[in-house]
């Protein structure tokens, strides 16, 4: 078939058409971000909005010496209030390169970390190496939960069906589910988060939505049984894990100047630990999701958000970033190869997934609303370290994501 999902060639032309089509966007002066980005807008300088959320954020949290000490100082607070626990923290693992590093920096502080992993069953073999490398180096327990494939893959068909581009949304609700559940059943009370803000910056507002209710409205209208087993994080359960566990994301790499290119090096040296080729690659659902799925049904390249990131805090030029992002991404075939598989998909019935009318979030029921009546009191939330920011500049504000 010569089309852009199953031709590489007639591919590359449509996205250097693509390209053309764009070739007079604004893009903003100091990142990538252009004018296709969702909720982006510019200043009088020709930055955009993102770098200026980006700038305050680094107010806080500098990445240098003093932002350091204020992490020490959380670390000895977290070593006091668990020293009669088996663990410190709970930190979810995916064999990725922030996540690795999280556990080398436990070891590093003293910290006794629990490794916590969801396991989707696409993770790709050299990220459980990476796991099982660094858990035997640190020799940390790890808590690990498998999903049930019939159950799932039949979540995943029904997110295809529904038309949206969130069909990560059920691994990512799960993840983030069996880490609080992990941590309400050993009674831990802080996650460490692998996010960073110097490599991975801020993502748009409105490339992905995600939440429980959302995944039972599509299922429920698509699916062929009933979600059973699949690790969900209900309203209440969310607020129970606040309220009453008061468990307390916090996100190391903000605190530090921490550097990808000399961590997977670090980590390469020091574990044997091996890279995987790009941000998100070590699990083959991602990865079909950021080389095929986006760029190709969506016209999203989700490598800008990297990109932008690097740039923003000197580990890239813009004049590179902005070079990579001409050339077309590169589809791992065999993520896609692998879910065609599980999913029972030939090529007739993927093609037909692949070129459906497009549908978003707001085709079907969500908690959107609820957040944000509940929008005072995420605030407080945030504040108090009980969820992510980015939850509560995302999921509660009223914007056209």
């Amino acid at each position: 078939m010569s089309n852009i999902f199953f031709d590489e060639n007639t591919w590359i032309n449509e996205w250097e058409r693509r390209q053309e089509a764009k070739k007079n966007r604004v893009i903003c002066k100091r990142c990538l971000y252009d004018e296709y980005t969702p909720s982006i807008s510019f200043d009088s300088e020709g930055i955009c909005n993102y770098c200026r959320s980006q700038e305050n954020l680094e107010k806080e949290f500098p990445g240098n010496s003093e932002s350091e000490k204020k992490f020490e100082a959380i670390v000895e607070k977290i070593k006091k209030e668990n020293k009669d626990k088996d663990f410190d923290v709970v930190i979810g693992v995916s064999g990725g390169c922030d996540s690795s590093y999280l556990l080398h920096l436990a070891k590093q502080y003293h910290l006794r970390a629990l490794a916590v992993h969801f396991n989707n069953t696409y993770n790709a073999p050299i990220a459980e190496d990476n796991i099982k490398k660094l858990l035997n180096a640190l020799h940390f327990e790890m808590y690990s939960v498998t999903v049930d494939p019939e159950e799932f893959y039949d979540v995943q068909h029904s997110f295809l069906k529904a038309g949206v581009m969130d069909i990560e949304c059920p691994t990512d609700i799960a993840l983030a589910s069996v880490l609080n559940s992990a941590a309400e059943k050993f009674k831990v009370r802080y996650i460490f988060e692998g996010h960073s803000l110097r490599t991975e910056g801020l993502a748009p507002l409105g490339w992905v939505y995600m939440d429980s209710k959302y995944i039972q409205s599509i299922q429920a209208e698509f699916g062929s049984q009933k979600i059973k087993t699949l690790p969900q994080m209900l309203l209440s359960s969310q607020l129970k894990w606040m309220l009453v566990n008061k468990l307390t994301k916090i996100r190391p790499l903000w605190y530090l100047d921490y550097q990808k290119e000399q961590t997977k090096e670090m980590l390469k040296k020091t574990y044997g630990w091996e890279w995987y080729g790009g941000h998100h690659l070590e699990n083959k659902m991602t990865s079909f999701v950021h080389t095929y799925f986006f760029p190709r049904r969506f016209d999203i390249d989700t490598r800008s958000l990297g990109y932008s990131a690097l740039v923003r805090s000197g580990q890239m030029t813009r004049e590179e970033g902005l070079n990579l992002l001409r050339e077309a991404p590169k589809a791992d075939y065999e993520a896609v190869d692998v879910l065609k598989e599980r999913l029972h998909l030939d090529d007739e019935s993927f093609l037909h997934y692949m070129t459906m009318p497009k549908k978003t979030y707001k085709d079907y029921k969500t908690y959107k609303k609820t957040f944000e009546r509940m929008r005072p009191f995420f605030y407080l939330m945030a504040k108090a370290e009980l969820i992510p920011w980015s939850f509560y500049v995302k999921y509660t504000s009223k914007n056209n994501i």
